[in-house]
């Protein structure tokens, strides 16, 4: 009985090799990519799960700046720690900036970043990410190095403190926003809808989606047998695929991760500074350049030579100081150019491009002074 239904199909599919050989091949070209883009994905969660980046420097390699303590809840209701660092009262008062951290870091690490600011007359409030400093972290959530939609609900509700508290004090409603990789990326999906928002500094900034397609192709030909197929992947086979892993991160750590790069092609243009290192071995900095090529004017870049990850402000500090502190003058506190009829501010520097070399940059930016 067995053999004469093993014959009654083989005799069918020999009566139907056509249709067989058309199934087969259907077949073929469904599971083979399904496959080839299963382990794709796996690859890439497992980036998303394990890859931390470098620290700048080590937490104690500054003196920490103290200021009045504060609490106020993330958009989801969850309680955040910060403290607001008030201005020098020795100068006069030039604005308010939202300090934004990096991953694995805490609001104290403001203190690097924003000590020339508020000599230079800038209230500051910095703030623990969840999961980060003081700030407590749900049990059904891990905090990891790419922004989530968690991360800016803490920005948004780091962002309505501010606010009120200008409204309180009776000072005009514009923030300047400060962020430092992950913390950058927050400031940016918070900047797309509040235009009270009105110019973003940038280091070390990226995207999540762009940035794990990097790394995709980065580490993927490790796991390719078959290297001519790895290397003639067509750009829709990328794109197909980061949409996929996008989707199995959010089945997989219960958030969403907002792409920093369709915010900046949707946000209404405002100032921009870009830093990124140089050397930076995590995230090189054509990611930063990506991000600059999609803002609006007035813009700016600057690669910081010789520096890694997030230590631009550590191997050029003086220039880091300087080149911040002119920028939040220009465009938050509405100062005047000092720079204006110098050698390198003419058509060069409309672009936006600064110059890796600190001692040629400041004549190549024209920022606002600080008189």
């Amino acid at each position: 009985m067995f053999l004469l239904i093993a014959w009654s199909v083989v005799d069918a599919l020999a009566r139907n090799w056509a249709l067989v050989a058309i199934l087969s091949t259907i077949a073929t070209l469904l599971v083979v990519p399904a496959l080839v883009l299963m382990k794709y994905v796996r690859i890439s969660l497992n980036i998303m799960r394990t890859t931390k980046p470098p620290l700048a420097r080590g937490p104690l390699d500054f003196d920490r700046l103290v200021g009045e303590a504060v609490s106020f809840p993330a958009f989801d209701g969850l309680p955040l720690h910060g403290m607001i660092i008030r201005a020098n009262p020795a100068v006069p008062r030039r604005g308010f900036i939202v300090f934004a951290h990096e991953f694995c870091s805490d609001m104290y690490s403001c203190a690097r970043y924003g000590r020339p600011l508020r000599e230079a007359g800038y209230d500051i409030l910095t703030f623990d990410f969840r999961g980060h400093g003081q700030s407590e972290c749900p049990p059904d959530y891990t905090p990891r190095q790419w922004v989530t939609d968690r991360d800016l609900d803490d920005m948004r509700g780091a962002i309505a403190f501010a606010e009120a508290w200008l409204e309180e004090h009776g000072y005009p409603v514009r923030l300047g926003a400060f962020g430092i990789s992950r913390g950058a990326c927050a400031a940016f999906l918070a900047a797309l809808e509040n235009p009270r928002i009105v110019a973003l500094v940038s280091d070390g900034g990226f995207s999540t989606d762009s940035t794990i397609e990097y790394f995709m192709k980065r580490w993927a030909y490790i796991f390719a047998k078959v290297r001519f197929v790895y290397e003639n992947h067509p750009p829709t086979f990328w794109r197909f695929l980061r949409w996929a892993m996008m989707y199995y991160a959010r089945r997989e750590f219960k958030c969403r991760f907002p792409s920093v790069r369709k915010a900046i092609k949707r946000m209404t243009p405002r100032p921009v500074l870009f830093i990124h290192g140089e050397k930076d071995s995590y995230l090189p900095v054509e990611q930063s350049r990506r991000l600059y090529a999609l803002a609006g004017q007035p813009k700016y870049l600057w690669t910081a030579a010789g520096a890694r990850h997030n230590q631009a402000v550590v191997r050029h500090p003086d220039f880091y100081a300087d080149l911040t502190t002119r920028f939040f003058d220009r465009h938050l506190a509405g100062l005047a150019d000092r720079t204006a009829g110098e050698p390198g501010t003419g058509a060069n520097a409309s672009r936006g491009q600064v110059s890796s070399r600190p001692d040629r940059a400041s004549a190549a930016l024209p920022l606002a002074g600080g008189e």
